[in-house]
């Protein structure tokens, strides 16, 4: 972190007004901070008590610019690093890129973690404007034109429905809660099997489509109706590889996966619908739903849009335009592949990589990290719009036990 100069860089204005980064002296006591003591006495179980103190910092603290925007919180009686960055610093594939060059293998301390899986058990889907079909280009224009016009809507005055997990204007500065749901990759694979070129990602949009149907039964009975959409904002890396990149390539100016912010955002339709459905049908629902985005270039058009927004209008509109998106819909989503095998940062163990996002108008931001066969998405939400974030989690979790139920009995059949 230390050696890139994107860290080692102050965010000024110059006389105009114009934003510009500035090298400065890196003074690494001002960005490590010691925590001996229990972050809350009260508190046991270290995971609970290390998601209250993410919490609190989310809102209760904002980063300082007279230095560098990172932070690394280190609770020593809780055995936790804490990472605190400022998206302006990079994206999730740069960050984890980053945290992945100072860590090793344990079956090899020598040995960097894999940037990408050695064997994926996905294949790949060609891109649209490769099929080489007329129809697979008209079918690519018409979804991206329409996805693309929804986008625009979105952006500026189409809203969702408001229920009992819906965010708006003001609500990032509330107090927020943070729970950690729990899944095994054995069981998210073991479903996806039930239906025919079924991804990870599939799984994950049908397990939140699931469990957030299951919580709204249970905060607000009858109150909703069948097919009552809530929209997702879901994050599409854009880089030409796919994947945790080396940090090496990632740092040149000319390279295609270089560093910084590259990625698309797509919008994900979830439905509520009452409790007693086949588990499956959310699978399906979600399968169809992300297939259709993935024929189209949503998440590349989504970009340009908030690339020429920023070019032509500056930070103050572009960062005005994604509130406003933000505000108009449900929930942020994101899911990002970490190490298949356990690894070691500074000759320590690493027990499990969790990842969150602040500072947004939703009540509502999921990311999901896959490690080491396991993956846990952190919840984080306004505690007084949604005061209950375990039980919400426990939904998510009881959502993925449900499907990998009915796909057993479904391959039975």
């Amino acid at each position: 972190m230390g050696q890139h100069p994107r860290f080692c860089s102050l965010l000024v204005r110059d006389e105009n007004g114009f934003e510009h980064w500035r090298k400065t002296r890196l003074d690494v006591d001002r960005h490590v901070i010691v925590v001996k003591n229990r972050v809350n006495e009260d508190e046991e179980d270290d995971e609970v008590a290390v998601n209250r103190y993410v919490a609190d910092l989310s809102v209760s603290s904002p980063l300082s610019t007279d230095k560098p925007l990172w932070e690394v919180h280190l609770l020593t009686a809780h055995k936790h690093l804490v990472f605190r960055i400022h998206h302006s610093l990079g994206d999730g594939i740069s960050l984890m890129s980053m945290l992945m060059a100072s860590c090793r293998k344990v079956s090899d301390p020598d040995a960097l973690p894999m940037m990408v899986p050695e064997k994926t058990t996905e294949k790949r889907r060609d891109s649209p404007w490769l099929l080489g079909s007329m129809w697979g280009f008209l079918k690519m224009a018409w979804l991206t034109l329409v996805f693309v016009l929804e986008f625009l809507l979105r952006s500026l005055f189409v809203s969702d429905r408001k229920t009992a997990v819906s965010g708006g204007d003001g609500v990032e500065l509330w107090p927020r809660k943070l729970a950690t749901a729990k899944f095994l990759l054995d069981d998210m694979k073991e479903v996806k099997k039930a239906i025919p070129d079924t991804t990870i990602n599939d799984v994950l949009f049908g397990i939140v489509s699931c469990g957030l149907s299951r919580y709204l039964d249970h905060r607000t009975p009858n109150a909703l109706h069948e097919g009552l959409r809530m929209t997702g904002v879901a994050m599409v890396n854009l880089r030409a590889k796919p994947g945790l990149q080396e940090i090496s390539k990632l740092m040149k100016d000319n390279s295609e996966t270089r560093w910084g912010n590259r990625f698309g955002v797509i919008l994900l339709p979830v439905f509520y619908h009452k409790s007693g459905n086949d588990p499956l049908e959310y699978l399906k629902r979600a399968k169809v739903m992300v297939d259709r985005k993935k024929q189209s270039l949503e998440a590349y058009f989504s970009y340009r849009i908030g690339d020429l927004t920023m070019t032509l209008l500056g930070t103050k509109y572009a960062s005005l335009i994604n509130y406003k998106l933000l505000c108009n819909t449900t929930f942020t989503i994101s899911n990002l592949i970490g190490p298949s095998e356990d690894i070691t940062l500074s000759g320590n163990p690493i027990s499990s990589i969790k990842v969150s996002t602040s500072s947004l108008p939703q009540a509502l931001t999921m990311h999901m990290v896959s490690y080491a066969g396991k993956a846990e998405m952190q919840i984080l939400v306004a505690k007084d719009i949604i005061p209950d974030p375990e039980f919400l989690a426990k939904c998510f979790e009881d959502a993925l036990l449900e499907m990998k139920v009915a796909a057993k009995e479904a391959d039975k059949a």
